[in-house]
């Protein structure tokens, strides 16, 4: 490990020392912060984006996105979305609604025709906001050997569908608020019922095209992808590749992308305006759902985006964590200004949360937080 951390510490100096030579830009104060916290946390490489209004004025990477070929991150290299991928779901999703296709209102037996009693009250909005009572079907009981849900088996949608129909609810819908990745494989069978279409194509032909976000896409470890990181996983101080997951666990709608920092910023930017989404839908996404007795949700989540306030200034943001990799966008939409942070190194072990907010600071001194908090888990 000592020789990975020193490996990756010589390409991040490497790279620094070519860049601008004022001490004290912004730009300059970044690349310092992330590479001590890449030290600090044995991160092998990690790729960073900032924008304002969707237009880059920093895109950078650091380390490795493999370190078997010592091959350096860079803006281009693809990593794992993890959960900052519900965000293109529920806005396909959302899509659906202002097309008068779904409704909010809808109860998903409507979609799920054979799904237990216990799934009437259940609305779509549950599932947006993870307000379901849905538990969740990756926890480490349904996922050990011999549990119900075999991450190396492929499964189709109806067999994956049928298998989470059997778990009982952990609470009554809305009546509380739990995050649960299965809310999101249910949207994504959701969508394809609706469409006909499998969800990553839907995504494809909606939103990657027209943005022209051409490196973003669902996950296939068959296919050739150029400048596709590898995940790692620390082990006792030891790099570990990824566990291998099968097809189908890999490509689920709960965050199963490949993205990079440079298609984000076109999706930061279509954020600010009504390509894909009408203002008011735009909104309704952003703003904190209420359980049944008309209280916010304690997770201040509204539809994939958790809502909050930095000094005052309103954050809307996410993160994930899937495979060997982590994940941040944290938009902080009064001021303009969008942080991302990928990294290919896992959740128990990796801050990307921490990084993008205290990278925002840096940039803008009003956002620095008191303390950062760690981001969401896929």
């Amino acid at each position: 490990m000592k020789q990975i951390s020193a490996l990756v510490f010589v390409y991040v100096f490497a790279a620094l020392t070519n860049s601008a030579p004022d001490q004290t830009s912004p730009s300059k104060l970044v690349d310092n912060y992330v590479a001590a916290e890449m030290a600090r946390e044995h991160i092998p490489g990690l790729a960073l984006g900032v924008y304002r209004e969707g237009r880059i004025i920093k895109a950078q990477g650091y380390g490795l996105s493999n370190v078997e070929l010592n091959a350096l991150a860079k803006p281009e290299s693809i990593f794992q979305s993890g959960s900052v991928g519900k965000q293109f779901t529920a806005t396909a999703v959302m899509m659906l609604v202002e097309e008068g296709k779904v409704g909010l209102d809808d109860g998903i037996t409507k979609y799920f025709p054979e799904s237990p009693a216990s799934w009437r009250p259940i609305k779509v909005r549950n599932l947006l906001s993870h307000t379901s009572g849905l538990a969740e079907y990756e926890s480490d009981e349904k996922t050990k050997p011999g549990g119900p849900i075999n991450l190396r088996a492929d499964y189709t949608e109806d067999e994956l569908v049928k298998i989470i129909e059997t778990f009982p609810l952990d609470f009554q819908p809305g009546e509380k608020w739990a995050y649960r990745n299965t809310n999101y494989v249910l949207l994504g069978v959701l969508i394809h019922k609706v469409t006909g279409e499998f969800y990553g194509d839907f995504l494809q032909e909606r939103i990657f095209k027209p943005l022209g976000m051409t490196s973003t896409r669902i996950i296939s470890e068959a296919d050739i992808i150029p400048n596709r990181s590898a995940g790692y996983r620390l082990v006792k101080g030891e790099l570990k590749n990824q566990e291998w997951v099968s097809p189908t666990m890999d490509s689920t709608s709960d965050g199963a992308l490949y993205f990079n920092v440079l298609d984000l910023a076109k999706w930061d930017g279509a954020l600010y305006t009504e390509k894909l989404l009408k203002r008011a839908s735009l909104d309704q996404m952003w703003t904190v759902a209420q359980l049944n007795d008309g209280k916010p949700n304690k997770g201040n989540y509204g539809f994939a985006w958790a809502i909050d306030q930095v000094n005052g200034h309103k954050v809307i943001e996410h993160g994930g964590a899937w495979q060997g990799f982590t994940t941040y966008i944290a938009r902080y939409v009064d001021d303009k200004l969008t942080v991302v942070v990928l990294t290919n190194l896992d959740a128990a072990h990796s801050s990307p949360g921490k990084i993008a907010h205290h990278v925002a600071g840096l940039y803008n001194p009003a956002l620095m937080p008191p303390a950062s908090k760690p981001g969401e888990n896929k």
